[in-house]
């Protein structure tokens, strides 16, 4: 992909993308939600400015950067940079089928939460059996952790038995031409409902988590553990961002788009 950049001033920078047989113009009122679909690799500029793209995704580009205090042209000109940089995507959600989308999801993302949430509380009582006496905030973020991982399991558990089967079918069924499997829930827009509300609450205890660990800075007396326990939370939150924008940003509304099908 291609980016070509043209700022008409400091208030209104407009990208426009060229690729995948569309052509997108970012300008200050895309939603950065869309940038993200758009442009993938732009998750990381997000994630390395604090811009939330996955609960957040709806807020517009210039409102994001203001709440972050950030230039909204120095934005446009990393979002340039990571294009440039970035070379052809191996996997894009975009043109990828919903079947193929979902086990992008399963394999990369419910493999690897499930994986850490283990790592992770294995790590915890170790730091805090160190560390707990002199960083008493140790236990307040293995106490969140731990809420964290008490909804996100159940919520993995719907999607992987309930939702995501039925869009699975959902796709064979327009693609075979064979009668549409039944929703036990309705229509795709009510479980929808309930989890994206989940992934608005998994956000919010991410951004206590952070709060907790000032950033996941570990304090000069940190051990070895320490630091594993840090760098394998940030990671995690990084993951579930990630995990979550394609859900609330690009399963969810093709999902809505495929049922309302003809």
């Amino acid at each position: 992909m291609v980016v070509a950049t043209h700022v008409h001033s400091l208030r209104r920078p407009a990208i426009t993308l060229y690729g995948m047989e569309q052509m997108m113009t970012i300008n200050p009122t895309t939603s950065i939600g869309e940038i993200a679909v758009q442009l993938p690799q732009a998750t990381k500029v997000f994630e390395d400015l604090k811009i939330d793209y996955c609960c957040g995704g709806a807020k517009p580009l210039d409102e994001a950067c203001e709440s972050a205090g950030l230039s909204l042209e120095n934005v446009v000109r990393l979002l340039e940079t990571v294009d440039r940089e970035a070379g052809a995507e191996q996997f894009d959600p975009r043109t990828a089928s919903l079947i193929r989308l979902i086990m992008h999801i399963l394999d990369k993302h419910h493999v690897y939460v499930k994986k850490e949430m283990a790592r992770i509380n294995g790590l915890l009582p170790k730091v805090i059996a160190a560390h707990g006496r002199r960083h008493p905030e140790l236990r307040q973020v293995a106490d969140v952790f731990r809420r964290l991982c008490e909804d996100i399991k159940p919520h993995m558990f719907k999607e992987e038995q309930i939702f995501f089967p039925y869009i699975v079918e959902l796709e064979r069924s327009l693609r075979e031409k064979t009668p549409r499997p039944i929703a036990p829930f309705g229509n795709a827009a009510s479980p929808i409902r309930i989890m994206a509300a989940e992934h608005t609450e998994a956000g919010a205890v991410l951004r206590e988590l952070r709060r907790l660990t000032s950033n996941y800075t570990v304090p000069d007396d940190g051990c070895l553990s320490f630091h594993s326990l840090y760098e394998a939370l940030k990671a995690f939150e990084e993951d579930l961002h990630q995990h979550i924008h394609l859900e609330n940003n690009v399963l969810f509304p093709r999902a809505i788009e495929m049922e309302d099908r003809p």
